[in-house]
């Protein structure tokens, strides 16, 4: 008896694991589907110029000495009225290193200052739903006729020594077409875009932004952005939430 009673009890005690782990399957399965269905959030973005945001400028570069071989990146200290420089070679990028500002060696002057530079603005919306981005920005104070590209673009949240360095991603098609726009004569300019899948934001790893490229040569590199400092240069820039701290939209 004692033999029938111990197999009864462990055919119940199976049962109830069994029961127990379709339980939990389907409340899992529940909240994966309900994430899917709430992805429907909205934000604001302001656009940002390094210097607003208290970090050496990127990507354009000024002379420390007249007529010297090598240029510094211009910081919130430097005149408004020193003319810019790309430089000779590509320069790794490093926004968020306060230290590396330079020297690097010098290319051919811009035909623009410090302040024209800093003259950089934009706003905009971005909405995610149901899997499908959308955004919305206007833009004035760029370069006339210049030509631009949106990147979202990745980073560590704290800067790594020796830095790690970005994903840049063009946003929406991987070969770049649907990254690119052009300012009219005043220097302004509209970008509207919907892709697929939404951006991702940022988490507690990796610090996610939307950056803005001018293209001093007038060309674009597909899916790559081109040769930092020499021919690409980051204007504006905006730091993307962490996604659990999103309202959904109205």
């Amino acid at each position: 008896m004692s033999y029938i009673r111990r197999n009864i009890m462990s055919i119940l005690l199976f049962i109830l694991w069994v029961g127990m782990a379709a339980s939990v399957t389907t409340a899992h399965a529940d909240v994966q589907e309900d994430v899917v269905v709430r992805e429907d959030y909205s934000i604001v973005l302001a656009f940002s110029t390094h210097l607003q945001a208290d970090l050496p400028a990127m990507d354009v570069f000024i002379e420390r000495e007249q007529g010297a071989e090598h240029v510094y990146r211009p910081t919130n200290r430097d005149s408004q009225n020193k003319m810019l420089f790309r430089t000779s070679a590509a320069v790794a990028r490093a926004s968020f290193d306060l230290q590396r500002i330079g020297p690097y060696p010098k290319g051919d002057a811009f035909n623009m200052t410090l302040g024209d530079w800093a003259g950089h603005s934009g706003s905009g919306t971005y909405r995610c739903r149901d899997g499908e981005g959308t955004l919305n920005a206007e833009f004035s104070g760029l370069v006339p006729n210049g030509m631009y590209t949106m990147w979202h673009t990745f980073t560590a949240v704290r800067a790594t020594r020796p830095f790690s360095g970005y994903l840049d991603l063009p946003l929406g098609a991987r070969d770049g077409s649907t990254s690119i726009f052009v300012a009219n004569g005043d220097g302004e300019a509209t970008f509207s875009r919907t892709f697929a899948p939404c951006l991702q934001m940022s988490d507690a790893w990796l610090t996610a932004m939307l950056a803005v490229n001018f293209h001093s040569d007038g060309r674009t590199h597909a899916g790559l952005p081109g040769d930092f400092g020499q021919n690409v240069h980051t204007p504006l820039f905006v730091v993307l939430p962490q996604r659990t701290s999103l309202p959904a939209s109205d």
